[in-house]
């Protein structure tokens, strides 16, 4: 049996009916000629079977404490294919927009946890005559790297797949009873009494680069002064204060419902990287300021951009090479500013440019453990309860916003990958959202291309279709303003 972190159990808490922390990945596999075999639910199912014994999410089951006095327990089960292999048909024509569709519908129902807490689902229909497979895992049991981990052990390098060595035998665990599960809590409760204490410590002297706690009244100066105190006590690695920005609070920002919407799009990632060569800066701050650009350009077709920059979790891994192949969170947050205020490409770029590299400076002094810390600091009797509520009082009115979306970049495979022996065409990242976060953009580098998924509340986020084509619109402004750039510099 493997614990749940008080992180991992974070994304089991959320969950409440409208907020489902699926996360999920879409494969477009390449239409197969016309003498292929098509693609079955069995297919998939012996493809998985195969390859089970390398994928250990894939076979854990819940089993709760007794009146919640410690965090759920995974157990190493046996898993039921036909339940969690499924297959479907797009209405008529399957394009893109009834794939989208589709997708949303799937990727945000919630998991039976009486089950592994992962489906995948194969999909027929596509108007080109091709197929797609939806593979859903529980942010409980994977983060975004991990993820793709899974991922990984599920695709191939080439159309004949890969050696897989035999399966050893497998000898199924057995969740202890209900008296064996409340003796574990109360036995783990001393450990767990005395880890807070160092959780405790390491959140208070960074209590305003907390996320969920930053836009809460009074909470920036109380850091202050505790950060001063620990200065005065010689305390080492006290990181610098937080950023002042302040969310504006905008529709996106509410209340979300239990209905999705997701776009999917991609763009060159040559032209990505020409970009980053021609800024001198990462990837990932490409990936910034290209998502600065679409959001400012599709809120102010919208009548919605406001006067003040936006402001963006970034989630940030912080797996070490020890933690490869673990599963479980390992993750940490930057917040930054997105100058969506700033109409001049050039200096939002240098803005964009600047922000990253302060917020990866503060980052570098905070705690990798700061989220974990946080949830450590709630007792699991109180973990759901806390949890619904301050993610509930984060979309009131009474406060700003902690941040108005989430932007995530999780590097992937730079080659041509193939799925049961037919080509990946794209690979697209599927993402959550949560109350006063109704708007997710995640982009995973897959061969030749970045690919964007967009998830957004249905309520409450107007024409998610509408920021997709932005993301090329500013693309291309992009390459023209810094060519332009260039050439100046040259004629000098």
């Amino acid at each position: 049996m493997r614990a749940l972190t008080s992180l991992d159990n974070f994304f089991l808490a959320a969950e409440d009916g409208r907020t489902v922390t699926n996360l999920s990945s879409l494969v477009i596999l390449e239409r197969p000629d016309d003498d292929a075999a098509p693609l079955t639910r069995d297919d998939l199912a012996d493809h998985v079977a195969e390859r089970l014994h390398l994928l250990p999410p894939l076979r854990w089951r819940l089993a709760e404490v007794p009146f919640g006095l410690g965090h759920p327990y995974w157990v190493d089960g046996d898993v039921d294919l036909d339940f969690h292999i499924r297959e479907l048909a797009l209405v008529a024509p399957g394009d893109r927009a009834a794939l989208e569709s589709q997708v949303a519908r799937l990727s945000a129902h919630p998991m039976d946890r009486s089950r592994p807490l992962w489906e995948m689902y194969l999909i027929h229909g596509l108007a080109d005559g091709g197929v797609a497979v939806l593979t859903k895992l529980h942010h409980a049991a994977v983060d975004g790297v991990s993820a793709a981990e899974v991922m990984s052990t599920l695709l191939d390098d080439s159309p004949a797949g890969r050696r897989i060595a035999p399966a050893p035998r497998h000898r199924a665990e057995q969740a202890p009873s209900q008296v064996g599960m409340l003796a574990r809590g109360v036995i783990a409760e001393p450990r767990r009494q005395l880890g807070t204490v160092g959780a405790a410590g390491r959140m208070l002297t960074n209590l305003d680069h907390v996320a969920v706690l930053r836009s809460i009244p009074g909470i920036r100066p109380v850091g202050r002064m505790v950060r001063g105190i620990a200065k005065l006590g010689r305390i080492e690695s006290v990181a610098p204060p937080a950023p002042s920005v302040t969310a504006p609070r905008l529709r996106l920002n509410g209340k979300i419902t239990s209905h999705r919407q997701v776009a999917l799009t991609s763009v060159p990632l040559e032209d990505v990287k020409e970009l980053k060569r021609a800024l001198d800066c990462t990837i990932n701050d490409v990936v910034v300021a290209l998502s600065t650009g679409a959001v400012r350009r599709w809120l102010e077709r919208l009548g919605a951009l406001p006067d003040q920059p936006l402001v963006a979790v970034i989630p940030v891994s912080v797996r070490t090479e020890r933690e490869a192949g673990a599963y479980g969170n390992s993750v940490a947050s930057m917040v930054t500013a997105l100058p969506t205020d700033e109409p001049n490409l050039l200096v939002r770029l240098r803005r964009c440019r600047r922000g990253m590299l302060e917020a990866k400076n503060r980052h570098n002094t905070v705690p990798t453990t700061l989220m974990r810390d946080v949830n450590d600091l709630v007792p699991p009797m109180l973990f759901g309860q806390a949890t619904r509520t301050v993610t509930r009082l984060a979309s009131s009115d009474s406060f700003a916003p902690a941040a108005n979306l989430v932007i995530s970049n999780v590097p992937g495979p730079r080659n041509q990958l193939f799925f049961a022996g037919r080509a990946v065409r794209e690979n697209f990242p599927i993402s959550t959202i949560s109350d006063s976060l109704g708007l997710n953009i995640t982009v995973f580098s897959y061969f030749d291309r970045l690919q964007i998924g967009l998830v957004g509340d249905r309520e409450i986020v107007d024409d998610l279709d509408g920021l997709a084509c932005a993301f090329h619109t500013e693309l291309q402004l992009m390459q023209k303003v810094t060519a332009d750039m260039h050439a100046e510099g040259a004629t000098r």
